[in-house]
Formats: structure tokens, sequence, C-alpha cells
């Protein structure tokens, strides 16, 4: 079973989780995820690669604790195993030389974006980044995006660092400035990469985002991750996870991610009993 090498909580409730999976390691591509189960009786997880390592056969998830799967992952420690893990899935990031990218990351998903700018960094496009998170303590490797930015702005709904303000303004300020976007790539909350939509929309900038719908079986087969895209039907595991911001039915998918907040509230009372005594210790949860 794969082993975690490295556990740290990068934020709060946000949990990094370097683990060994050499294959995955050596496959992956920005903008690309994993199905990860975090014990035999668990549900999958389909996580966005935060980072690889080719050399070392390590990949990097980043996940916030929300419900039953993702607590239960984040209870293992240093030495813990996985009980299963696949990947790396989906389609990579479309990645050229465009000229200049605003890469736009919101709360978890600054891990997500981290790849994708430093690939676009490295394809010679020159990289504008704006993260954003709620409050100074849900932001998080600042060092690692200011290495593969040309600029880096950062906001936070309360004003405890950085802009006060959301993402959006910043990047609204841009566009009105006449500054030149060749694209537009968003991760993060939902709600979050509407409004990035919505702003990039009045100035024709193509404008993409990982979607991150329920996603079962991760191959295309189940169709649980479908998302409405234009007139099409997509799948989100095979066909995405990025897609047309602009052509996204954002309504239906809000619709769809709400489908079991009741069952998920429920399993995750029921796991409070189960808690170890030391999360992240070592702990599995208690039988």
């Amino acid at each position: 079973m794969p082993e975690i090498v490295r556990r740290e909580e990068v934020a709060s409730r946000t949990i990094l989780l370097e683990i060994a999976a050499p294959e995955v390691a050596r496959k992956a591509q920005a903008g690309q995820f994993v199905v990860v189960i975090p014990d035999e009786r668990g549900e999958r997880i389909p996580l966005t690669l935060a980072d690889w390592d080719p050399e070392a056969g390590t990949i990097t998830i980043v996940f916030l604790v929300v419900g039953t799967s993702t607590q239960k992952l984040a209870w293992l420690a240093t030495g813990d195993s996985v009980a299963h893990l696949a990947g790396p899935l989906g389609r990579p990031t479309e990645v050229e030389n465009f000229g200049t990218v605003a890469v736009v990351g919101g709360g978890v998903g600054l891990a997500a974006v981290f790849p994708i700018a430093r690939a676009l960094k490295d394809a010679g496009n020159r990289v504008i980044t704006v993260m954003g998170a709620r409050c100074r303590e849900l932001i998080f490797w600042e060092d690692r995006l200011c290495r593969v930015s040309d600029e880096l702005i950062i906001t936070t709904d309360d004003g405890s660092y950085g802009r006060k303000g959301v993402v959006t303004q910043p990047l609204q300020e841009l566009l009105q400035a006449g500054q030149r976007l060749d694209r537009v790539i968003a991760v993060g909350p939902t709600v979050m990469m509407r409004f990035v939509a919505k702003t990039t929309q009045p100035f024709g900038v193509k404008t993409i985002v990982s979607l991150n719908p329920l996603m079962l079986d991760a191959t295309g087969m189940c169709g649980v991750c479908r998302v409405r895209v234009g007139e099409l039907t997509k799948f989100a595991c095979v066909d995405g996870p990025d897609f047309d911001a602009h052509k996204v039915d954002w309504e239906l998918l809000k619709a769809r991610q709400r489908s079991y907040c009741d069952e998920e509230k429920c399993s995750l009372e029921r796991l409070e009993h189960l808690a170890p005594k030391n999360p992240g210790e070592g702990g599995h949860a208690r039988a």
C-alpha cells in the first residue's frame, strides 16, 4: 500500500501528504489528479496533484478537511499508508507559450495552481498569479508561487494579509487597465471560479477552470462527474477536469454538488466517535 512519507498541516484544516507513488510521479503532468482511498472501508477521493518528484518517487496532495473521507485521510500520519491510490488521471492542463497568463488560486486551490503556474513559466509565459483566501491563516505556499510568478498578488476576504477583497478585484483592475492577458486559469471554490468567468467574459479573455464535481470511479463509466459545457455533457474525470469557464453551466454544477449534503453531514457526525486520540500522529480511526 502507498506509504505516507511526509504529513504537514500547511494551513488551518489544510493537510499536505507526500506519498510514495513512483509510477504516478514518473507520469504526472500539471492539472492531473489522483484518486485516494484512505482505508479499506473508505470512499474514493479525487485530489489534484500539487507536486511530484520523479526521482524520489513521491507525489504531493493538499486537501481541506471537509467531510468523512478527508477527515479519515487527515488522521493518517507519516509512516501510515493509504489503502489505494490510482493515477495520474484526467487530461493535463494545456500548456504552451501563450504570452501573459493570469493564474488564479483560491483556498486549497492554491496547491493545485502551483504546478500549473510552474509549467506555464517553464514554457516561457509571463505569469501573473493571484492567490486568495478568507484570512491570513489560510494562505500557504506563497514562497512557492512567488518563485514561479513574475507578479504575485495576494488577497484576503478580511484584509488580514495582502489586499482586502476577493481575487476577482485585482483581476478586473488588470483588465480595465489594459493589461493584455492571453489566458486566465483558475482553480478554487466553485463560486470563485464562476466569478472569475464573469470577470473575464466581457473582455473576451480565454478562461480555463478546473472543475471539482462529485466523482466516483474516475474512469468515465459511472457518469457521476458529468457537467454541462456549452451544448454538451462532459465527464470531468476523462474530458477534464479543465473546461472553458465561459461555457460551463454553473447553476447545474452547483445543484449537483449539493446532492448529498445531508448524507455527508450525517456521515461526519457518525465519524466523530471514531477519532483517534492523537490525529496525524499514527492514528487510524478507532474500529
